[in-house]
This record gives structure tokens, sequence and C-alpha cells, in this order.
């Protein structure tokens, strides 16, 4: 006759399984107001960069809304594995023109207190036109608005802020040289 013993078996699967419960609770993803306390956008500044530029043979000029900024880590650890996702949009618009996503802080991370290397984030859609004064001088070019939203360690996308887009355009046209003089 077998005598079982259901208590034994019990007890070496919960010893199996409580490592296994442990590690997962300390795999949890952080919440919104835990990576909102550990984090700060500072010195955001924005501009209008060239996404493609022709002269020949039709001239078209496509400018797109960037952004640069650092991040500082507000918390006692070092910040690692961080992604943002920037939306930009037309002031007016309700859906957003164009985004931006980027792996930015990885395993290197950012040290307790520290900033981070310069952060660069440009739209994949703008505006178009044949030259730049063709858009600059353009009634229809509408100010554009930028909504920027990290995630890190599983969490969901967390809103850091909304910003205007400045109309700066951090672009140059080729110019043509003067012809020279020509001696007879």
């Amino acid at each position: 006759m077998i005598h079982r013993r259901p208590a034994f078996g019990l007890a070496l699967i919960l010893s199996a399984l409580l490592p296994s419960l442990a590690l997962l609770s300390a795999c949890k993803s952080p919440s919104s107001d835990e990576v909102k306390k550990s984090m700060e956008v500072v010195g955001l500044e924005s501009k209008w960069v060239s996404r493609e530029y022709k002269t020949w043979p039709r001239p078209k000029l496509i400018l797109v809304p960037a952004i640069t900024f650092r991040v500082k880590n507000l918390s006692s650890a070092p910040m690692t594995f961080v992604n943002f996702n920037a939306l930009f949009r037309e002031s007016d618009a309700t859906k957003f023109n164009g985004d931006c996503y980027l792996a930015a802080i990885r395993d290197k991370g950012v040290p307790a207190g520290e900033l981070s290397d310069l952060i660069t984030m440009t739209s994949n859609l703008g505006v178009e036109g044949t030259t730049l004064a063709s858009i600059r001088d353009n009634k229809l070019w509408k100010p554009w608005k930028v909504r920027l939203f990290t995630d890190t360690r599983g969490s969901s996308p967390i809103l850091l802020g909304d910003w205007d887009v400045s109309r700066t355009i951090d672009f140059k046209e080729d110019t043509v040289p003067a012809p020279k003089d020509v001696k007879k």
C-alpha cells in the first residue's frame, strides 16, 4: 500500500514557485508617477530642419520640425533604457502630422543627479515648398506643436509635456556664385 503525503508535494511545488514569484515582483514596471518623478526635461529647443532639398530638375524643399533637449535624472539610481516618442502636429489639428520614436538612453545610462547627452528628435513629416522663401512666406504654414512622451522598463507611455515649435529655420539654400568679370 502506497501512502501519499499531499502536504509534502504541495510544499515542494511552492518552494519551486516562490523564487519565480519574487522575481516577478522585482521586475514590476514603474508607475507613471514614479517615472515622472525620476526625470525632468531640460533646455528643450525646437526648430525646422531640412528633410529633403534639391534644386534640379524640379526644385523641392521639405522642412520638418525637430526638438533637442536633455533629461535630468532626479532619482538616486542610474537612469537606463528610456525611450521617447515625439508627436508633431499643426496647432489647430486634431490628428498628429508626424512623429519620431527614439530609444535614447540605453544601458550606459545617466547617473543620479546628472544630465543626459543631447537628444535630437526629428519629425518624419513637415511642410513642402520649392524654396526657403516659398515656405517661410506661405500664409498656409501654420504654427506646430510637439507632445513628448516617455516609457521605460515596460511602463505605459507617459506624457512629459506639450511645447510650441518655434518658427526658427536651421537651413541655408545653395547660393549660385556671381559670374566673374570677363576680360576682353
